[in-house]
């Protein structure tokens, strides 16, 4: 039911996959689409498989948390609750430990903590993570084993065990301790896992160490040393985004290749380039759908004047009287029937269907980039495809 098979491509660690699952096969490298909460923000899985998406994930904490993992349980689980029939993957809940207790990997690249916003993590321990429910104030425990057996429930083809995802701003010491903790943490996963295998599902690794190359070797050869499906990049990837990739160099430098890697929360279209280099073969990020909730579509350099960004901004008033789509030759619903002037207005307007027509686009859009690599690493264009789709 499950599968990785690869082929080796230039440049450097690249490589070319096909991974199978019960739900579908996956092409790699692929762009893993959120849908945090059983939902794709303002696009519905009709709209993701017309925009040719081949997997998506959902988020385990807000899950538990809403309407409960055992409700989605009683639905048939995720693919039959949300209409998504194709590949899916569930996080642990691990991300949410950290994001409550330290702000957002966004915060952490830019080197900057969120000290404005009230977090609800009560304590990292052993055991696991407690925390209040942001919804209602109910106090849970999240432990290993408790994610394993919510991932269960949830029934995505690809879960992942948990870890604490530790912030750029603590020392090596801390890093280590935590990084130890997490391979724990990751057998308890394991175990559970193994315990209540019916073959439906298959668990990542997470590899931790922050931006310490001999903390990522050690997790390296932890990950490599068990019997997980596949391995996801994780923890702290640095305060910049040079040293992001070079932390993820050293993480897929020592991981084995007969695995499936992903990297986790990373969308960025510079980003996605440099880690196909390194070879990761998926990613996810709410980027996409975030990007559009706030006007922007991404567009390739030959259609933005702005040199330091991947999108434009359709709020700013020089799309006001501009009838053309978002980029001329995209093929998505938007472009083919809206005008950046028409979803310029459907902005200032306040009107929800700018958010879907903005969705649409910038889904396809990364759709449309993934195939473009896998085409380039087939044709050996890779340099050529990264001039042409990023800064």
């Amino acid at each position: 039911m499950f599968s990785f098979n690869y082929t080796s491509a230039k440049p450097n660690r690249a490589r070319l996959g096909i991974l199978t699952t019960p739900h579908g096969v996956v092409e790699t490298p692929a762009f893993i689409f959120c849908a945090t909460k059983a939902a794709m923000k303002s696009l519905s899985a009709e709209d993701m498989h017309t925009a040719d998406t081949q997997i998506i994930l959902s988020n385990t904490y807000h899950l538990m948390l809403q309407p409960g993992s055992e409700v989605i349980e009683k639905m048939g689980g995720l693919q039959k609750f949300t209409g998504w029939h194709g590949p899916m993957l569930t996080d642990s809940g691990g991300f949410q430990i950290f994001s409550l207790g330290h702000g957002s990997v966004a915060s952490e690249i830019k080197g900057k903590r969120m000290t404005s916003r009230k977090k609800t993590l009560l304590r990292i321990s052993e055991e696991g993570a407690r925390f209040r429910s942001y919804l209602n104030g109910r106090e849970y425990l999240l432990t290993p084993e408790e994610s394993i057996r919510i991932q269960r429930q949830l029934g995505a083809d690809l879960i992942v065990v948990l870890d604490e995802c530790t912030p750029y701003h603590v020392d090596k010491s801390y890093t280590a301790e935590s990084m130890e903790m997490s391979h724990r943490w990751a057998l308890r996963s394991l175990a559970e896992f193994k315990r209540s295998d019916i073959g439906a599902q298959q668990l990542y690794g997470i590899i931790q160490g922050g931006v310490y190359p001999d903390l990522r070797k050690q997790s390296c050869d932890f990950v490599n040393s068990h019997s997980f499906f596949g391995h996801a990049v994780g923890g702290s990837l640095g305060a910049s985004k040079d040293q992001m990739h070079e932390v993820v160099s050293l993480a897929t430098e020592h991981l084995c290749r007969d695995r499936p890697i992903h990297l986790l929360g990373i969308g960025g279209i510079s980003d996605i380039f440099s880690g196909v280099e390194q070879g990761i073969d998926t990613f996810d990020c709410v980027h996409p759908t975030r990007l559009a909730r706030h006007g922007g579509a991404l567009v390739r350099p030959m259609h933005n004047p702005d040199e330091m960004r991947e999108h434009i901004n359709l709020r700013n008033s020089q799309y006001r009287l501009d009838d053309s789509p978002i980029e001329p030759d995209c093929s998505c619903a938007t472009c083919k029937n809206y005008s950046r002037a028409y979803i310029h207005h459907l902005l200032k307007a306040q009107e929800f269907l700018a958010y879907t027509l903005i969705s649409t686009h910038n889904v396809a859009f990364m759709n449309r980039l993934m195939t473009a690599i896998r085409v380039a690493l087939k044709e050996e264009t890779f340099f050529q495809v990264k001039k042409a789709w990023s800064r």
